[in-house]
């Protein structure tokens, strides 16, 4: 277990969740289900047998470190990674793999985001092993794919060749499909959504950033000698200003001939919007989501998260979003929720306050 190591991904700011998640507060420090722990300390939390908890590493941003300290009480300041800069997952992936590496050149990493619901843990456990042992002992890049239950066209979606034996090879990617291509996907029996969750070694990755991302892993290995000094910051500022923004799937897995898929049954949800914090909570009687001090009269179908120190009275409202956070009150219809980005957008011209 000394070699295996966890990269948490926390940089974002959760948008599609406003006003809930703000940019000074975003969802992954955020106990959204109402279970007592945050979404972070809850993706920490089910690695514990899997790695030590001094193999953990999260990149955020520096806006977060404190935040991040706060609630990973147990990380020291290297264990946290401050982007100078959001560039989507493949430079965020980078940075840390290469100071693993560094630290440690048979290190097995596990990269997952900040903000996914994973209700079956112990399954999780168990296939997250079967994955980390295939790549210590190969030289591939693995991914956890998940047992799709119904036509999501809100997910990517993962073909492999369906060979006998746990991980499979990966045939293709397939980014968010309609309605029909999702059905045709469930219905063919080999496609998996794509968690987003990666499991390789220091050696495999940064073999993979050298053969598809070669400006990128020469930025990284200049800036690596760096690592764990006083010339770090420096040192991967100028890393990332050499570092365009694209997506870890965009830039390596899509393109990779060494990808696989370990089948996952793990109760996932990437916990990305409003119905599916809905689709996740406990219901009362008539189907609402109530997280606060409520007081609910002939409603159906609602989300309701306000603050427990204000009394909220919801009437009359079917399939509604009642969110408030700090200085924002949202009240949507819960099949409005792809507006919320809008609304945002909006809410940054009255006032950067509001965001």
């Amino acid at each position: 277990m000394k070699n295996n190591y966890l990269v948490i991904m926390a940089g974002g700011v959760g948008t599609r969740f406003w006003p809930f998640s703000r940019t000074t507060f975003p969802k992954q420090f955020h106990d959204v289900l109402g279970t007592g722990r945050t979404l972070i300390q809850q993706t920490a939390d089910r690695f514990e047998g899997v790695c030590p908890k001094e193999n953990i590493y999260v990149v955020t941003g520096g806006e977060y470190k404190d935040l991040t300290l706060e609630q990973l009480p147990f990380l020291s300041e290297n264990q946290v990674l401050c982007e100078p800069g959001r560039r989507n997952t493949a430079p965020c992936i980078g940075y840390a793999c290469y100071k693993i590496q560094k630290k440690d050149p048979h290190a097995n990493i596990v990269v997952a985001p900040a903000d996914h619901i994973i209700l079956k843990e112990e399954e999780f456990k168990r296939r997250i092993n079967v994955a980390i042992g295939f790549a210590q002992d190969n030289d591939a890049l693995v991914t956890l794919g998940i047992e799709p239950t119904h036509p999501n066209t809100g997910y990517g979606y993962i073909q492999f060749n369906d060979a006998d034996g746990d991980v499979k090879k990966v045939k293709a990617f397939t980014e968010k499909p309609n309605l029909e291509f999702a059905k045709m996907f469930l219905e063919s029996g080999d496609y998996t959504w794509n968690a987003g969750i990666f499991v390789w070694s220091a050696a495999s990755i940064t073999l993979a950033f050298a053969k598809y991302l070669p400006e990128m892993a020469e930025a990284f290995n200049a800036a690596q000698k760096d690592f764990y000094t006083d010339n770090e910051v420096a040192s991967l500022d100028s890393a990332y200003s050499r570092c365009r923004s694209i997506s870890i799937d965009n830039a390596i897995m899509e393109k990779a001939d060494n990808v696989f898929v370990v089948k996952s049954d793990i109760g996932w949800s990437d916990l990305g919007t409003w119905r599916s914090v809905y689709e996740n909570s406990e219901l009362d009687n008539e189907s609402n989501s109530i997280d606060g001090n409520v007081l609910v009269y002939d409603s159906k179908r609602c989300v309701v998260k306000t603050p427990k120190d204000k009394l909220v009275v919801v009437s009359g409202l079917e399939g509604y979003i009642v969110s408030e956070f700090g200085n924002v009150l949202m009240i949507c219809k819960l099949e409005d929720e792809q507006r919320v980005k809008q609304f945002v957008a909006d809410a940054k011209e009255v006032g950067e306050e509001f965001i």
